[in-house]
């Protein structure tokens, strides 16, 4: 008998060790490059799925080398795969389109958004001392886009559409020393897109009077972008509403991953959101508005969070 309730004790310990790695669930987190705002974003959303879950929820963050690679790795990743791009990326992929021509895969129809992080922001930050008011100001100013990026990109793209191209004096200086150089006054202004509030623009408005131009409604429908309102006093100085352009940003995972899963990632996101926007303003800026740039479906998991909350999703998302 004796012995029996050795083995019956050693069984009911074993268990109970057993039982919590059982209810653990682990998540692995494709982001973006480690230097990058969106790698600290994925960061925070480990920490806070962790903390929001007590440790129920284990996520892992992995570096990219940006959104494509994102979306191709959808090809050879299971349930527990989670990754951040925009939803145009997505679209591109499920018709083979651009980047993703003669690399299609039925495991691209089975993408399924979970949740909106911060959207890339276009900024176009000008110094006080320049006089520029609007895009039209440019003309004749020495403006730094830097190299590579999307903002390099956009912003370029943005001044052939406005009739600037050829008119503006592109600075040849990383972004990286954008803020030290507009306040040398080596630049009138420079171009970034990020979440906002940009670090690189909160340092600028402190260290130097900035200004933040606004598109009109007609640049903002040529630049064929989600049109996104920066909050007056989001930057010092800054005494009146921004309206500019964004590329949303969205996590997303496939029908692979199971429905309690999918449910209880984007319930403790939603929840959790409050919190990490006490650490990183970034956050404060996504809400509910920007479940409608989501394009396509949404998953199982994931809707049934949304309908408990009493949020409206369009038909193509259900």
């Amino acid at each position: 008998m004796k012995h029996l309730k050795k083995i019956s004790l050693a069984v009911i310990t074993s268990m109970a060790i057993a039982m919590p790695s059982m209810a653990e669930t682990r998540i692995t987190y494709k982001s973006a490059k480690t230097t990058s705002s969106y790698y600290q974003m994925a960061v925070q959303i480990a920490e806070a799925m962790k903390s929001g879950s007590s440790g129920d929820i284990i996520v892992t963050v992995e570096e990219s080398q940006g959104s494509v690679q994102n979306v191709m790795e959808v090809r050879a990743r299971g349930g527990d795969y989670v990754f951040t791009t925009p939803p145009a990326l997505v679209r591109l992929a499920k018709a083979g389109k651009a980047m993703f021509e003669g690399k299609g895969d039925p495991k691209f129809n089975e993408i399924r958004a979970l949740f909106p992080i911060p959207s890339l922001t276009m900024h176009f930050v000008v110094s006080e001392n320049s006089g520029i008011k609007d895009f039209a100001g440019l003309e004749g100013k020495k403006i730094l886009l830097g190299k590579g990026s999307f903002g390099a990109k956009e912003g370029a793209k943005y001044l052939k559409l406005f009739g600037l191209e050829g008119k503006v004096d592109l600075a040849n200086v990383e972004l990286s020393n954008a803020v030290p150089a507009l306040k040398n006054g080596q630049i009138d202004g420079f171009v970034t897109a990020g979440s906002y509030p940009a670090p690189n623009v909160i340092e600028a408005a402190a260290s130097t009077g900035v200004k933040v131009l606004s598109l009109t409604s007609d640049q903002i429908k040529a630049s064929k972008r989600k049109e996104l309102t920066i909050p007056a006093g989001t930057y010092s100085g800054q005494d009146a509403d921004i309206t500019t352009t964004s590329l949303p940003v969205v996590a997303y995972t496939t029908t692979a991953m199971d429905e309690d899963t999918a449910y209880q990632l984007t319930k403790t996101y939603w929840e959790q959101k409050e919190t990490m926007g006490q650490a990183a303003a970034w956050w404060n800026g996504v809400t509910n508005d920007l479940l409608s740039n989501i394009e396509g479906k949404i998953h199982p998991g994931a809707i049934r969070y949304y309908t408990e909350k009493g949020i409206t999703l369009n038909k193509a998302q259900q």
